[in-house]
């Protein structure tokens, strides 16, 4: 899949099939986008925004990200496009007018077919419409194809709602409209030594990602990412600040089922498959080690549903 950074430099994509959006998460509804797209024939494309345009236009209460751009080109990737269209986003960019926006596409990238959601808009104070759009399309001899949303048990599958789902630590509802496990990515860094004194090692997984779960205890798998063909490993995850030790930093600890070897400083990915309690204080050192135990084997139980 190529990248190009920025509309100007898409031009040999002349008469491709182009989805638009900010695609955070990559979720069924986005990859509606992309199935209607290869659908046209031709190569199929995909253009974005880096940062996230909420970052630039209401930095306050801009959504934190499920997933940061090198997590979301590979998601693209796995779609089936043949290339991405990185478009930086800047104040001076936002107040882009509708028309200039159009003929972008239009003509300077060339495409044939615009992919867009029903409720599309885009332009200065979003005045573009997908009846602008069509029009502008047709006057330069391209198509229009407006998708559906997308919904899983009658929720319509958006970033927001996939957001919302982490948050409360949702992650199987979040997965039902990702269309796979929600993931973060991180490095292994030194942690207090805690969970091996237990009997449990664990690894406290450094991530830049802005969004994860909510506090808990998650049956998780893990890939290590030097080695990208797998296998992955089975475990169990706490997200929050150890209350029984008197924590108030919150942090990821992973621990691996049956793994054995050194983790520091290797770069991990983690699939959030379950949550199966919420993170609480125990009377006792002894208390905790009994509930991990129990934690360890329900993660084993979901970790086996899971790969079935």
């Amino acid at each position: 899949m190529k990248v190009f950074q920025g509309v100007t430099e898409a031009r040999e994509l002349a008469g491709c099939a182009l989805a638009l959006g900010n695609f955070d998460g990559v979720h069924l509804g986005h990859q509606a986008l992309f199935a209607e797209a290869r659908r046209q024939g031709g190569a199929s494309a995909a253009l974005t925004f880096q940062p996230h345009p909420g970052k630039v236009l209401q930095p306050d209460l801009a959504p934190k990200l499920i997933t940061l751009l090198p997590r979301k080109l590979e998601l693209l990737e796995s779609c089936g496009l043949d290339a991405v269209v990185v478009q930086p986003f800047t104040l001076e960019y936002a107040r882009t007018e509708p028309r200039d926006f159009e003929a972008s596409l239009l003509e300077v990238i060339g495409a044939r077919h615009l992919v867009v959601g029903y409720d599309f808009t885009y332009g200065a104070r979003r005045r573009g419409t997908v009846e602008t759009l069509r029009e502008a399309a047709a006057a330069r001899g391209a198509q229009v194809h407006v998708v559906s949303p997308v919904t899983v048990d009658g929720v319509v599958a958006s970033s927001s709602k996939v957001r919302e789902y982490l948050l409360e630590g949702r992650v199987e509802a979040a997965r039902r409209l990702l269309g796979r496990p929600f993931d973060l990515d991180g490095t292994v860094v030194s942690g207090a030594g805690r969970g091996r004194g237990l009997g449990f090692p664990t690894a406290n997984v450094d991530t830049p990602n802005e969004l994860r779960p909510a506090p808990g205890v998650y049956a998780i798998r893990v890939l290590l990412r030097d080695e990208p063909s797998g296998p992955w490993h089975p475990g169990v995850a706490n997200i929050g600040i150890k209350p029984t030790f008197g924590g108030s930093e919150v942090t990821i600890e992973a621990h691996l089922l049956d793994f054995s070897g050194d983790l520091y400083g290797r770069e991990l990915r983690v699939q959030f498959l379950e949550r199966l309690r919420p993170e609480r204080r125990f009377g006792s050192a002894a208390e905790l080690t009994g509930q991990i135990k129990r934690d360890v084997e329900a993660a084993r139980a979901v970790i086996a549903r899971a790969t079935e």
